[in-house]
């Protein structure tokens, strides 16, 4: 069974659970806290994966570290911790983000730019492309890529939409020649 296999079956779990009880958004936050954590001290999942350290000592130290979340996320890490995937909560809490925001009505999407966006733009493009892909809003994130020379190119998922003046001039250049 691959990682993300893993991953999303946690993720789902956790989703189903957090939907039940009505607090997605709480366990969102404290998924989002947990990578934070991983991403600024990578230490933290080698600890947390060393066989020096009893598991029970393990979970002791994941319920001090997050005594403010919610007893769902506590559980899963915990959990993790007890199984030996402590590695996917990354990836874990991708996938949840992910099932929560196709619940939400929303999607991720990339805009690369040749400059930032300002909100008003963003705003545009979120209201725009939302209705393509059939989702109520898109939370954007921007990149700039200087070699697009001019327009926009959107990736929503596995879909890309490309109105850039380089792919323009490449399909000009395709009909010209043949």
């Amino acid at each position: 069974m691959s990682n993300s296999t893993v991953a999303k079956r946690y993720a789902q779990a956790l989703f189903e659970l957090a939907q039940q009880k009505n607090i997605l958004a709480e366990v969102g936050s404290d998924l989002s806290e947990l990578t934070k954590v991983v991403k600024e001290s990578p230490d933290f999942l080698t600890l947390l994966s060393a066989p020096k350290f009893s598991i029970e000592r393990k979970k002791q130290l994941v319920a001090t570290i997050f005594a403010g979340a919610t007893p769902e996320f506590l559980h899963t890490i915990q959990l993790l911790v007890e199984k030996k995937r402590v590695n996917e909560v990354t990836l874990i809490a991708d996938a949840y983000a992910e099932l929560a925001a196709q619940a939400q009505g929303s999607a991720d999407a990339t805009v690369f730019s040749t400059r930032a966006l300002s909100a008003e733009e963003s705003a545009k493009i979120s209201a725009t492309f939302a209705k393509l892909v059939g989702k109520q809003s898109l939370n954007i994130t921007n990149e700039i890529d200087p070699s697009l020379l001019g327009g926009i190119r959107v990736q929503i998922g596995n879909h890309i939409y490309d109105s850039s003046v380089v792919n323009k001039l490449e399909r000009l250049k395709r009909e010209l020649i043949g």
